[in-house]
This record gives structure tokens, sequence and C-alpha cells, in this order.
């Protein structure tokens, strides 16, 4: 296969970023890792790209008894050497210790934030960050709440960490929890995949260029492939991951929300609801899941120890944290299909695991053959289908297979790859996804959070699956840790006389 990789000849660029308001940061478990490792490293880029406003604040909170110097060099260590003399960014940093369930704790913060405003005799924004155990969320919201924290004078917003419940009924009980202190409108449910660049792309892509939302639809697709592979293990997370497993964890948040994008239908305008709206069409034209003894659109897979390159890799079941005879599955492999006008009967096959041969995120569109192929006569009775790849990661990018001739014999057809590479055409790596939602919550723009009704229609979609696997206490197939694939995901997809695109060869 050869690779052909196009220049911009003449970019003709049209960008639109708007800096933060006033406002500032009060971050729950901000001595945690998400907090040094994502929020504060895409703070201090927003500011080195002159985003934020010049009065902005950070107010760390959490258990750990810190000053407010202790916290300020926490954060230069995460930094890093982002921003070559950091103090300006640095000495708007503060932090206040406490008990989540102590009512003082939340007085303590409040006069912080009283003390801002009078100040810089300014009412500043406020977004409260929950970077906390979903278990730990009802208590600091109704502390919020009863402390009046979720009122001011110019705005509040609260940002959630996934996951928002286990199932359909414990989101719509954390929902209700929290409605009864904030509206929807100051909620903020991130998705960190929906701020990846290449993510976001989807739509620039689709509804941008009118060469191929014509052909976006049934008549053209035979079929689409989302992967989402991990080389790694559960690392730290086993007392997490073993009782969410790779359905909760990946495909009810990060897979349906990039599928959404992939298929959903033309919004009106880039307008936050009317995106948001097209979505929740799409997701709820979902067919619900065949599953046994009938059919079954749903294979699990769980890693077994492995010698890769002379490191011994342990079985999920001898991670840290995990039960011996864990059933959770790391591998996940289903069928979808959309009961509507542009894609009925275009399957949907979707696959994220870990201990996978390479880490690599894409969204394939594999195209229908030719309905007469013409070669035929001269000895070329088949070729391959036309595909459009969009690289999430880590290279992010655009791929275009197709046939076409080669030089010599008169009759010679071969596939050739044309390759578009962000890193390659804009001489840059691109920013990390915490960047654009950090600042879209910063500015009230929704368009990339998820609203409740996406949230309760994702897990409706799975409730039955995770019923079914409870009650039949079945044992996932085993795989062993760095494969490409294994015999059941692999029969999987052939039943349907198609294959899984090699995930080493991504």
């Amino acid at each position: 296969m050869e690779k052909i990789c196009p220049l911009v000849a003449s970019e003709q660029a049209l960008c639109v970023e708007s800096p933060a308001p006033q406002c500032g940061f009060v971050v729950f478990g901000a001595s945690g890792d998400l907090t040094k490792r994502k929020l504060i490293p895409a703070l201090a880029n927003l500011f080195k790209r002159g985003l934020l406003d010049k009065g902005f604040f950070f107010l760390g909170c959490g258990r750990k008894n810190l000053s407010d110097e202790d916290f300020r060099k926490i954060a230069a260590e995460a930094v890093g050497n982002i921003l070559p003399a950091p103090e300006k960014f640095l000495n708007n940093f503060y932090y206040t210790a406490g008990d989540y369930g102590d009512k003082n704790f939340y007085g303590n913060i409040k006069k912080t934030l009283a003390e801002f405003d009078k100040k810089t005799d300014a009412n500043f924004g406020r977004v409260f960050y929950l970077s906390l155990p979903p278990l730990l969320y009802p208590q600091v919201i109704q502390n919020l709440g009863q402390s009046d924290l979720n009122k001011h004078n110019s705005f509040v917003r609260l940002v959630v960490e996934k996951p928002f419940g286990r199932d359909l009924q414990s989101a719509a009980e954390l929902n209700d929890y929290l409605s009864k202190w904030f509206i929807e409108e100051q909620v903020y449910r991130i998705d960190h995949y929906l701020g990846k660049e290449t993510v976001q792309n989807i739509m620039m892509f689709r509804f941008a260029n009118s060469i191929f939302e014509p052909i976006w639809n049934r008549d053209y697709i035979d079929h689409i492939q989302i992967t989402i592979a991990e080389s790694i293990g559960i690392e730290t997370r086993g007392g997490y991951y073993d009782k969410s497993g790779a359905l909760r964890d990946m495909f009810v948040n990060h897979m349906l929300s990039m599928l959404s994008l992939v298929a959903m239908e033309p919004p009106a305008s880039f307008a936050a609801e009317h995106i948001r709206d097209e979505k929740v069409k799409f997701l709820r034209s979902i067919r619900p899941f065949s599953l046994p003894p009938q059919n079954e659109d749903i294979v699990r897979g769980q890693y077994a120890g492995e010698n890769i390159n002379g490191k011994n890799i342990l079985a999920y079941r001898q991670e840290t944290d995990v039960e011996k005879n864990s059933k959770t599955e790391t591998y996940i492999a289903a069928r979808l299909f959309v009961d509507n006008w542009r894609w009925q009967g275009v399957p949907f096959y979707m696959r994220t695991g870990k201990r996978l041969a390479k880490r690599v995120t894409e969204i394939a569109i594999i195209f229908k053959k030719v309905p007469h192929l013409m070669f035929a006569s001269a000895g070329i009775d088949e070729l391959p289908a036309n595909t459009l790849v969009l690289k999430i990661q880590p290279k992010e990018g655009i791929s275009l297979f197709f046939e076409a001739k080669r030089p010599g014999p008169k009759l010679c057809i071969g596939t050739l790859q044309m390759d578009f590479n962000y890193a390659e055409i804009f001489g840059t790596d691109t920013p990390d996804a915490y960047e654009r939602l950090l600042l879209d919550c910063m500015l009230g723009d929704q368009t990339l959070f998820t609203r409740i009704d996406d949230v309760k229609i994702a897990w409706g979609l799975i409730d039955n699956v995770l019923n079914t696997w409870k009650q039949q206490d079945l044992e996932p197939f085993i795989y062993p840790a760095g494969s490409e694939s294994f015999p059941e995901a692999d029969a999987f997809i052939q039943k349907d006389g198609r294959n899984w695109r090699k995930i080493s060869e991504m």
C-alpha cells in the first residue's frame, strides 16, 4: 500500500476563540491526581495563550491539610515547563482544608470567595469542579446548596466528572438530587473525549464539506467501526474498575458520544442546544440490544497474563484490588443498529479493551464495494472497499483508502492511502482536551458537555445488558494480554461477513 501525504497549499483558516470572562475555579479534591495531571496544566496553557482573565483565581479544597504555599508548590510541579515565568499564574492559587461533610468548611469557602470579590471590586463567576469519587457528590452538592454557594450575582457552574451513576436508576436519582440545588443550565457533565480536537473535527469534517454529507448514509456506507484500544491494564484503578468494567467505563460515555457525532443528523446551527438535541434524537433511534437466548449483540472478554518482550504481565484477576474470581469485563465488542431513515440496515461495530496490541482510537467508515466490477474478465474479481478513517489518538488525523492504477502493466490496481496528520500539517501538538472543556465551561458553552436526557438514554441502552449478565453469571471470554483480538471477538463480526480492522496496523 502506497501512502500519499497531502500538503496544505493554501490554508484558509476561519478561527474564532473567545477569552474567558471574570471567574475562578473552586476544585474539590484539589490534591488528587486529576488536578495535578490535567486541570492545572490545562489552565496554565490557557493562561499562556492569554485566554484567562487577569483576575482569575484557583481555590483548591480538600481534606489534606495544606497551606497556600504548599499548594502553590504542588501547582508549580504540575505546571512544569509550560510557563517560563509561572509566578504570576501561581500567585492566584489558594487552598482551604476541611471535611466534605462539615458545614464550617463551606462557610470558610464562602468567606474566601467573598474576600476575592471585595479585593477585586468585581463579582467573579465561580466554577465548582468535583474532582471526587461519585459517592461524595451528594454530600458536596447539598452543602454547596445549603451554604447558598449555588447562587451568585455573576454566575455559578458545577462540573461533574464521569461516571454519572452506574445504571439508569442511580443516574436518575443522582440527577434528582442535583436538581434540588442546581438547574440544568448550571451543570456541566464532562467527558474528556469530547474535548479532543479530532473528536470535535468530526462535526467540522461532516458539515463543512459538501462532498461527504451526501454519501453519509445507508446508500453508500456498508458499516462503521469504532475502536478504543488500550495497551495498558487497569493500573491503580482496580477498586473502581472491578465494580465498573468496560461497558460502564468506556461504552456508555466515550463510545456513544463519538458515535452520536458520527451519525447524528445535521444540526440547525452550531448552537449548543441544537447540537445536543440532534445527539439525543440519534440515541433514541438506537435499537435495543438483542441478548441471549435469541441472539447476542455484545461479546465481552477479560485479559489473561502473558509474557511480552520478557516482561510478565499480570492477568486481570491478579491485579491489585480485583476479586480473585472476578467476572468483570475488560473488553467489549458490540453491534448496534439504528432505526431511522439515514442508517436503516447499517451495522455499527464498536470495541474497546485493555491490554490489547496497541493504544489507538479511531473511527472507520467502510463504504460499499462497487456494484459492478468491470475488471472481472481480466482476472480481478474483488477489490477492497474504500475506507475513510478518522484517527482520534495517538496520531491525530484523517486517512482515505482508495483504489488507483499503479505504474506498469495496462491493468494494475492497488490501494493508496491519503493521509492528513495534524502534527505534520500544523507543526504543533493538538491542545489537551481539558483546555477546550475548561474554557467552554467558563464561557458558558455546553456544546461538548452531556445533557441529562443524553445520560438517561445511554444508561437505558445498557441496563438490560447489565441485568442479563448479572442473572446469567457467565464467565467472560479470556484473551492473552497484548492480543490483536481473540477468536470469539473475531467470530462476532465475521458472522456478518465482515472483519475487524487490525489494531496493529492502525
